[in-house]
């Protein structure tokens, strides 16, 4: 919001001795962002003086025309001046800058010679002194600007201070100067005259023109009044031109002019109208779909069925509250014109400008809110100034269709201020403050004016108790807590599972939790996979990605695909997070007031459609997890990295090893023939493995790029860990190499080992696989390091021996499987 301090002064008495500081450091604790205060008469320096044109000779001989000038600027001799304008005269006062002085931009004014004369100065035009963009002639003076030599910064009106404010979207109502005018009273404690304040005539029965709304919940207020026979030659008043210019609006033609003006003073947009172009009676109402309206930036709009229109009998001839159309816009000669003031439903205004990408001056307003008050004294306003620069003749007869509800009374607790704010106000104190925003206050019930939309709880009155009194007043200091439990035990198994991983050398990455509709089938999931049902978005960030994540596996490896783009070939990620999982609901759920609390069965009812959001861990590699070097070969990731990693995070929630079992299993995206089911307890909490060779290559990922996902919230609670006995005694290490059929898991022999052994056996670990025709078609030889310690003693050989014996002879028995070698 851009203003001046001579329009503010006009409403709110500010003290005569406001500097720049003062007003920036009242304008902020009042809420508003400072974007500049600007005061024009520092915007030239030197010299700039009035001057009465004595002579004027025209030189020829040059490709434009070019006339030499004396000019009589109050000093002992009149200034020689070439200026190559021509729309003065002798005799005429003009603005002129002597040498020495300096134009906005940096253009620095000398004396020299030009086309054959000297000129000392430069007579201005006002695109030259920065007050307008005209510059097809000089300024001329009225006769009674003043005498030659006089500073001629107040008349061309560079004596001002702008000011350019960024208004914060729950304040619409600073979107004015009565807005701002009103809050600086506040501020400072002195007299505020509102401009809306006036007489003005209301609506009578019989109407100026035909008008019907046919949703009163995108316009709850429409008001127009009719002017006939204005002159269209008539131009706007040079003072508002310039205040139009400094908020950085053109100026366009008078009818138009005054509806910016208004719109910067009060706040309420408003649209004219040319009466000889509208057929028929005017129908407010929702576009149908499909429509098409052309702008008065002439682009052809297809409209959307939310997006509010004025129609007449040949269809829609403006988008409401954002832009007129082309059919109907005020043209040169226009004579009989329709003002239009309304009040237009914000949300409808927000999303309507978002969808056509029209964010007009308007449009900024009435998604902030606009007072729904204003309209009649706003249309009064617009007659009499156009009566009085344009002539015509208003019609009597005034349209207002008011369909407004007023403001609903809001209970404030007398101690809530003080309990939220921390400082103690008396309960005359909060009405007093309150009052002077606008608001009724009878007793603990305070009702808002209608000016100030975004009063709608008690919370929101507190915000101006504090704004108020004083954001320096209240004291920098933490508030109470108390004794806090810590983190919880979710919480504790997330942050030791990722501590794990990353210090196993994975990257953890976050990524959106959003899919494309065509994820599911990039990862290969058959038809019926319960993953392939995700939740749809309303209102998505991106039209492309609308589907909530059912798994963390497709997103990741978006990830990890972006940092194979970028030249790493060796990346290990992981990421863990909610994935959302639908429930397929009957029924609709209850639609929930915030007038109550929803009743038990309404709630139950109402999260029968939330999906359920479990919390996974997935992780995903490719390249080498080994680098190669001088030391020797490095090692490519594979399925068993990937299994590894599910047995690194379930070890740090908290499971033991023992009650994890990893078995063969068929599980897309994983590759059927390497891909492992991750069992604890007898549950499949996850899979890991080697990717589909499909899914690798649609995705277009490296080969044996390998991943894995588990459900942490399917993992049992942390058991409490008694502390192990660590035995002083030397450990008894055997090697045994079992030969078996090849389809025999190597997890399951390993198992079997270990429940044959005893207690005795400390550790198994497997070291080799092999396979060759020495070993037998269809047979791999399985090495394992077993490692045996007893607590109390060191062990015999023949104490090892026999518990070596008893773990193969489990495994002979349960797989066939014999000593290799014996």
């Amino acid at each position: 919001m851009k203003t001046s301090l001579s329009w503010l002064r006009e409403y709110v008495a500010l003290p005569a001795d406001l500097t720049a500081e003062r007003l920036d450091q009242a304008l902020t604790n009042l809420g508003m962002e400072v974007e500049s205060i600007v005061d024009q008469a520092a915007t030239i320096q030197g010299d700039l003086v009035v001057g009465r044109v004595l002579t004027i000779e025209e030189l020829t001989g040059f490709k434009k025309p070019i006339r030499f000038c004396t000019v009589d600027v109050g000093r002992e001799a009149p200034q020689e001046i070439v200026c190559g304008a021509r729309n003065f005269a002798e005799g005429d006062l003009v603005v002129v800058i002597l040498p020495g002085g300096e134009l906005p931009g940096g253009f620095k004014i000398g004396a020299r010679k030009t086309y054959g004369r000297n000129s000392n100065g430069m007579i201005c035009s006002a695109r030259e002194l920065g007050i307008s963009d005209e510059h097809e002639g000089i300024i001329v003076l009225p006769a009674q600007a003043g005498a030659p030599g006089v500073d001629a910064r107040p008349v061309v009106g560079l004596d001002d201070v702008l000011v350019e404010v960024e208004i914060t979207p729950d304040r619409g109502y600073e979107m004015s100067v009565r807005g701002i005018a009103r809050e600086l009273a506040t501020h400072f404690g002195v007299s505020y005259t509102d401009p809306a304040a006036i007489e003005h005539k209301k609506g009578t029965a019989d109407v100026p023109y035909a008008v019907t709304v046919e949703d009163t919940v995108g316009c709850d207020r429409f008001s127009a009044r009719v002017v006939r026979g204005i002159d269209p030659a008539a131009k706007s008043p040079e003072w508002m031109q310039r205040r139009l210019l400094q908020a950085g609006i053109r100026t366009i033609s008078l009818p138009v002019d005054i509806t910016n003006y208004l719109m910067l003073e009060l706040g309420q947009p408003m649209h004219v109208f040319d009466l000889q172009r509208i057929s028929g009676g005017l129908v407010v109402r929702r576009a149908h779909p499909g429509e098409k309206l052309t702008t008065l930036d002439g682009v052809a709009r297809v409209l959307d069925a939310e997006d509010m229109v004025i129609c007449d009998e040949t269809g829609p001839i403006s988008l409401a509250a954002v832009m007129g159309g082309e059919t109907s816009e005020w043209q040169q000669g226009t004579v009989d014109v329709l003002l239009e003031a309304a009040h237009w439903d914000p949300v409808m205004v927000g999303r309507t400008a978002r969808r056509h990408k029209l964010f007009s001056e308007a449009a900024k307003r009435w998604e902030r809110g606009v007072d729904p008050q204003l309209t009649l004294a706003s249309l009064e306003r617009a007659v009499a100034i156009l009566t009085e620069h344009a002539g015509g003749t208003p019609d009597e007869r005034v349209l207002d269709l008011d369909h407004v509800a007023p403001p609903a009374a809001i209970h404030l607790p007398a101690d809530l201020p003080s309990r939220i704010i921390g400082l103690p106000y008396a309960q005359d104190r909060i009405a007093e403050l309150l009052t002077a925003v606008g608001c009724t206050v009878a007793g603990s019930d305070v009702v808002p004016p209608s000016w100030r939309p975004d009063l709608l709880t008690p919370i929101d009155l507190v915000e101006e108790v504090a704004r108020l009194g004083g954001y320096n007043d209240i004291p920098s200091v933490l508030p109470p807590t108390g004794a806090s439990n810590g983190l919880t035990p979710a919480q504790r198994r997330r942050r030791s599972v990722g501590r794990a991983l990353a210090e196993n050398g994975y990257v953890e990455v976050l990524s959106y939790p959003f899919v494309a509709p065509g994820s599911a089938d990039q990862l290969g999931l058959p038809d019926g996979d319960p993953r392939r049902s995700a939740v749809r978005l309303t209102n998505p960030l991106s039209e492309e990605e609308p589907l909530l994540r059912t798994s963390l596996i497709g997103p990741l490896l978006g990830t990890l695909k972006r940092n194979l783009g970028r030249g790493h070939r060796d990346v290990a990620l992981f990421e863990t997070g909610t994935v959302f999982l639908p429930h397929l609901a009957e029924t609709a759920p209850p639609v929930l007031g915030v007038d109550r609390r929803p009743t038990d069965e309404e709630w139950a009812q109402a999260n029968t459609i939330v999906p359920e959001q479990p919390w996974h861990l997935a992780a995903v590699l490719s390249g080498d997890v080994e680098p190669a070097g001088w030391w020797g070969q490095g090692r490519a990731a594979t399925w068993a990295d990937a299994i590894e990693a599910a047995r690194v995070a379930i070890s740090a929630a908290g499971v033991p090893d023992a009650r994890v079992t990893v078995r063969a299993a068929e599980q897309a995206p994983w590759h059927p023939g390497r891909c492992a089911a991750i069992v604890v307890d007898g549950t499949v909490v996850g899979h890991a493995g080697e990717l589909h060779p499909a899914v690798v290559s649609t995705l277009e990922l490296p080969k044996r790029t390998s991943a894995m996902e588990l459900d942490l919230d399917a993992l049992p609670d942390a058991q409490v860990v008694d502390a192990v006995h660590i035995s002083t005694f030397p450990p008894a290490l055997i090697d045994v190499a079992l030969v078996l059929d090849a389809t025999v898991p190597a997890e399951e022999v390993r198992t079997a080992l270990a429940e044959g052994a005893g207690s005795l056996l400390e550790s198994v670990a497997l070291f080799d696989v092999y396979e060759s025709a020495q070993v037998g078609e269809g047979k791999r030889s399985l090495a394992y390091k077993l490692t045996f310690r007893a607590p109390d003693r060191t062990l015999t050989s023949e104490e090892t021996i026999a518990a070596r014996d008893a773990a193969v002879t489990l495994a002979s028995s349960r797989f066939g499987a014999t000593l290799r070698g014996a």
